[in-house]
C-alpha cells in the first residue's frame, strides 16, 4: 500500500512584490505516494522546477501548504528523506566517483568508514563500481549522472526529485539515466518525480503531471 509522503495543498511561490511580483507556481495541488511514479511535464519555465524545489523542502510556499504527511510532525525535518537529482554538472570536480557519493554522508556525521562502505554498496547495486576511482574529469555526461543518482540513493531517501536529470544527454545516456533512477526508486520503495521534456521519459511514468504559466493539472 503506498503512503502519502508530500501533499501539496493549493500550493504558491511568489518572487519579488508588487508590479514586479512573478508567480512561478499557482495554487498547485497534488500528492506523491510511496509508490509513485510522476512525470511533471511543461515548458521552460511553466514553474517545474520552482514546484520540485516546494516538494524537496528547498523553497517554501508563499500561499497554500506542502506537507510531508508520513515524516515527524508532517514538516520537512530531515533532508536526507528526499533526495534531489539537478540537470547540470553537481559533482565536486576534485573528489573521486566514490567520494562524491559519500560526501553527503560524512556532511550528515556519518562516519568515514561508513560513509564509504555505503558508498561502494551505492555505486555496486546500480553497476557503477568500475567508476569509483574516477574523477569526473574522467566521465562522460551520462557516466557522471549516473554516479548523481549513486549519491542520492546512498542517503536512502523515502522521495526522490529529479530536475530534467536527461537534459543535457544523448537518447541512449538518458535512457540509463531513467533506468537506474526506476530502479533506485523500486528498491528504495521510494516516490519518484521527474521534471522532463522528453515524451519519452514521461511515457515510462505511471502519471503525468502538466504544467503550463505556473498552473498544475494532474491527470493519470
Amino acid at each position: 500500500m503506498s503512503s502519502s509522503l508530500v501533499v501539496c495543498d493549493r500550493a504558491a511561490r511568489t518572487y519579488g512584490h508588487g508590479v514586479v511580483a512573478v508567480v512561478a507556481v499557482h495554487g498547485a495541488s497534488g500528492t506523491v505516494g510511496s509508490t509513485s511514479r510522476v512525470a511533471l511535464v511543461g515548458p521552460s519555465g511553466s514553474g517545474k522546477s520552482t514546484l520540485l524545489h516546494l516538494m524537496a523542502g528547498l523553497d517554501r510556499p508563499t500561499s497554500g501548504t506542502v506537507a510531508w504527511p508520513s515524516w515527524p510532525g508532517g514538516a520537512f525535518q530531515d533532508p536526507t528523506r528526499a533526495g534531489v537529482v539537478f540537470q547540470g554538472p553537481s559533482l565536486i570536480p576534485s573528489l573521486s566517483a566514490l567520494e562524491n557519493v559519500a560526501f553527503p554522508l560524512l556532511l550528515q556525521g556519518v562516519g568515514h568508514k561508513e560513509a564509504a562502505a555505503r558508498a561502494r554498496e551505492s555505486l555496486d547495486l546500480l553497476g557503477l563500481g568500475w567508476l569509483s576511482d574516477r574523477a569526473p574529469e574522467e566521465m562522460s555526461g551520462g557516466q557522471a549522472q549516473r554516479v548523481a543518482v549513486a549519491r542520492v540513493v546512498t542517503a536512502r531517501p523515502q522521495l526522490i526529485l529529479a530536475d530534467e536529470p536527461t537534459g543535457r544527454l544523448d537518447r541512449r545516456a538518458g535512457e540509463q539515466v531513467i533506468d537506474l533512477l526506476l530502479d533506485a526508486a523500486d528498491h528504495l520503495t521510494a516516490g519518484l518525480v521527474i521534471a522532463t521534456h522528453d515524451p519519452d521519459v514521461a511515457g515510462r511514468m505511471k502519471e503525468i503531471w502538466r504544467m503550463r504559466d505556473g498552473e498544475l493539472q494532474v491527470a493519470a
